[in-house]
C-alpha cells in the first residue's frame, strides 16, 4: 500500500461521519483522489499528497482543477521526510498556486489529521 493510501485510511477511520468515495478517473485528468459527503448534505473533494519534503507536487491539470473549482475543494497533505513530524496538514484549494510555490512552508488552514477530520464534518452546518 502506497502513502496516499495509507493516508486515506487513516483519514476514513477518523471521519466516520463523512461518506468517502475514491474516484479513479482516468478521463477527468486533474480529479481530486477523494469525493466526500458529510451529515449536513455538502459534497466536498480531497486531494491527497505525502511528500519526504518541504515541496508537494501538482501535475498541470491538479493546478487547473482548484484553480476551476476554489470552493469545498481541500488538499491534505503529510510530509513524512527525516525531522518532520508527519503532521497533517489541510489547505484550501483555493489557494493551491501559493500551496506550489511555498510548499509546506504555507500555513494550513488545519492542522492535525483529527482537526481536519473535524473541519470537513461540520461545512455547512
Amino acid at each position: 500500500m502506497g502513502p496516499e493510501a495509507k493516508l486515506y485510511q487513516k483519514l476514513r477511520k477518523k471521519s466516520s461521519n463523512i461518506l468517502w468515495t475514491r474516484l479513479e478517473n482516468l478521463s477527468g485528468l486533474g480529479t481530486p483522489d477523494l469525493l466526500g459527503y458529510n451529515t449536513s448534505g455538502r459534497f466536498f473533494t480531497v486531494e491527497l499528497k505525502v511528500t519526504k519534503g518541504n515541496k508537494l507536487k501538482f501535475s498541470p491539470h491538479q493546478i487547473a482543477f482548484h484553480i476551476a473549482h476554489p470552493h469545498n475543494t481541500y488538499i491534505i497533505a503529510q510530509a513524512l521526510g527525516p525531522g518532520s513530524l508527519k503532521l497533517v496538514q489541510m489547505y484550501r484549494g483555493s489557494r493551491i498556486t501559493e500551496l506550489v510555490a511555498c510548499g509546506l512552508k504555507l500555513e494550513a488552514c488545519v492542522s492535525g489529521l483529527d482537526a481536519c477530520c473535524l473541519e470537513l464534518s461540520k461545512l455547512g452546518a
